[in-house]
């Protein structure tokens, strides 16, 4: 679950917070010990486990040459989840409560939409991602994630609906898709949608966090822990790996994940990447290939978020995929978006992360599908990014308190 989002100081303040389970204790310390603390818990790794290859974490630094400015366009935007461009220069905006609003470029809210399934809003739950139609322009369909009431329990769920130009309601919804089995859990939903060029849609779903669902991020027969590639239908997409495979689930693509929450696919070799928000520090970026282990909860270069050691504590395993990158101590990864513009000609082909209790965006410079330098934006912010989008050569990136920011070249 997101507790190291309170658990660790990703901003220099004179109160320090400490977690202990669910609930935050506060203690007051001098502006020295705060600051000293504060820059611990952005540096000092949670174990000494090593990487599996050089560059795989804590690679050099790199920073932006190109002058590029930062606009905060709009606040107050309630509780988003994700900001996702439409076609026609705007960008629909999810609030976790249960509607989404439509924005225009300049972050002006233009219209709030409704009439979408009731979602299951509690923990990490809510209405979560969307993702326009490739044919968005002729039938008018959205794509939606969500955490929904289900048997005895809730599950992340996927609808999609016509949105009609000026209509404030949603038209014909219906659920496509769902990651079952339910369980009574409040956590780790993942939720990301994105289109392939074939136009199928890749879904993540994490494991709910609770120990009945991690383990079974590993089993073929549940839906948890997975990312899956469905048709427009939510049936199984033609190709997929476990297609013909007894008790596997045929919507499967990849398994072992966590908490997927950052899903995107990389404009200039077509691979799709995820992020995945770890355990006290596990954070990962990966390349998803078909059919492949990428090993939670048997590997990681994390531990429980009370300091103990997860399962034989292991990092590498024959038949599990490792990391592209991962953190340690912390980056809370969420949204994911490639750079695919020309505008700012270094960011081209960049992948940027939202961080929430690292408080920035990441940018991850890739090269032959290895991360080879890492830079922290927005930090002056001190805030919580929860999605960043590119649209028209400019970066958004939307936060936890409802601001959205603008990054563009001057």
């Amino acid at each position: 679950m997101q507790l190291k989002s309170f658990c660790y100081i990703a901003a220099i303040t004179v109160t320090l917070y400490s977690c202990s389970g669910n609930n935050s204790s506060e203690k007051k310390l001098s502006t020295e010990d705060s600051a000293k603390a504060a820059l611990e818990a952005l540096t000092k790794p949670n174990t000494n486990y090593k990487p599996a290859f050089k560059g795989q974490t804590r690679i050099d630094s790199v920073k932006t040459t190109t002058p590029y400015k930062v606009e905060k366009l709009a606040e107050h935007l309630g509780r988003p989840w994700a900001i996702v461009p439409i076609p026609g220069g705007q960008i629909l905006m999810t609030d976790r409560s249960g509607f989404m609003q439509l924005l225009d470029a300049d972050g002006k809210v233009l219209l709030k939409i409704t009439g979408f399934p009731k979602v299951a809003d509690t923990g990490q739950g809510g209405l979560l991602d969307v993702v326009p139609d490739p044919a968005f322009v002729k039938n008018r369909t959205i794509y939606w994630s969500y955490s929904e009431k289900y048997g005895v329990g809730n599950l992340t769920a996927v609808a999609k609906g016509q949105l009609m130009p000026g209509d404030s309601t949603i038209k014909n919804p219906v659920v496509i898709f769902r990651a079952t089995p339910e369980l009574n859990s409040a956590y780790h939903f993942g939720s990301r949608l994105v289109f392939d060029k074939n136009g199928y849609l890749f879904v993540s779903a994490g494991e709910r966090s609770i120990l009945e669902g991690r383990k079974q991020a590993q089993l073929l027969s549940s839906g948890l822990g997975k990312i899956f590639r469905i048709t427009k239908e939510g049936k199984p997409a033609p190709g997929n790996p476990f297609i013909n495979q007894p008790d596997a689930r045929p919507e499967i693509y990849s398994y072992g994940h966590r908490n997927p929450q950052g899903l995107d696919i990389n404009p200039a070799t077509g691979d799709l990447w995820d992020d995945e928000f770890g355990p006290r520090g596990g954070d990962e970026v990966n390349l998803i290939k078909p059919g492949k282990n990428y090993g939670w909860p048997v590997i990681t270069y994390g531990i429980e978020y009370d300091g103990k050691k997860i399962g034989d504590s292991i990092q590498q395993k024959d038949g599990m995929e490792q990391p592209a990158y991962y953190w340690d101590p912390v980056a809370s990864p969420s949204g994911m978006v490639f750079y695919n513009s020309d505008s700012i000609p270094e960011w081209k082909n960049n992948m940027f992360i939202g961080g929430l209790s690292s408080m920035h965006i990441i940018r991850l410079v890739i090269k032959d599908n290895k991360v080879v330098g890492e830079e922290a934006l927005l930090l002056d912010k001190k805030e919580r990014i929860r999605d960043v989008a590119q649209m028209n050569g400019k970066l958004y990136a939307v936060t936890d308190s409802g601001i959205l920011f603008r990054l563009s070249k001057q």
